[in-house]
């Protein structure tokens, strides 16, 4: 009896910690368009991405790094769903890029992260 007690606690302890997991965490980029790595056809490029939660939009911001490492900032489109964004690079010729981007989440968090592609 007292192993089944003491099993018992052991199995309540372990899920208690389990579920205590906060409900917001930070914000992670789980696909793209383009997707990281892959080459796409330009010199239009619609980006979209998609992340594990939530993100403020209006204080996020999304930056195209060019093959000759100068810098420009992406206009953010509306968002079509809470927990992604959307912009539209012009006039890409052939070559490697880095779409920098920084989110805050609804947890109050900031990420960065970057994905790379080239335009063929």
């Amino acid at each position: 009896m007292k192993l089944l007690n003491f099993s018992s606690l052991l199995l309540f302890t372990v899920l208690g910690f389990a579920l205590a997991v906060p409900v917001s965490a930070h914000a992670v980029l789980v696909s793209s368009k383009p997707a990281a790595g892959t080459a796409v056809a330009g010199p239009e490029i619609a980006i979209l991405l998609t992340f594990n939660s939530r993100i403020d939009a209006g204080r996020s911001r999304l930056i195209l790094v060019k093959p000759d490492k100068s810098t420009a900032p992406l206009t953010l489109r509306a968002q079509p769903s809470p927990a992604v964004l959307s912009s539209i690079a012009h006039g890409l010729s052939a070559g490697s890029y880095l779409i920098r981007w920084q989110v805050l989440a609804t947890d109050g968090h900031i990420t960065r992260g970057e994905l790379s592609f080239r335009v063929r």
